[in-house]
């Protein structure tokens, strides 16, 4: 369909409150989910108006699932998880984005699903800043060169 990303991308105001901003890649902005009790990616393509993944072409729909494998692939390595947990809800937040989250036997939702157990812990910054510095080393040789 297109190469590069869309101009007039921006990210949703939830997204924006709820994570923090690790980088770009090729198709998708990488973001932490700003929730301490879980190593977090949020993925979400830099296309405007799309709500689903079959919305996307199918260029940018095989793009998106090499970034996520690639980012799963990183995280279940950094953060030293049992298993990555993948998906694509949209239930409250409506632009399409993708979670990877990394799972331990030792987390706090272990074998539950992460969405909606307990309350948020967001980062303290000085911790929130060393998982993006790791992620940014972790992942620099997909991040684009302007992140």
């Amino acid at each position: 369909m297109r190469n590069g990303t869309d101009q007039n991308f921006q990210l949703d105001p939830q997204l924006a409150h709820d994570t923090l901003f690790v980088g770009d890649l090729s198709l998708c902005r990488l973001l932490l989910m700003n929730d301490a009790r879980f190593p977090w990616l949020v993925l979400v393509p830099r296309r405007v108006g799309v709500t689903e993944v079959w919305e996307l072409s199918q260029e940018d729909q095989c793009l998106l699932m090499s970034e996520v494998a690639v980012c799963a692939q990183k995280l279940k390595y950094l953060a030293g998880a049992t298993k990555i947990n993948i998906g694509a809800l949209g239930n409250i937040v409506r632009q399409l984005h993708v979670h990877v989250v990394a799972r331990s036997l030792e987390d706090t939702a272990w074998p539950k699903p992460v969405w909606s157990y307990g309350g948020s812990m967001r980062y303290a910054p000085e911790n929130g800043d060393v998982w993006m510095r790791v992620l940014q080393e972790g992942l620099k040789d997909v991040l684009s060169r302007d992140t």
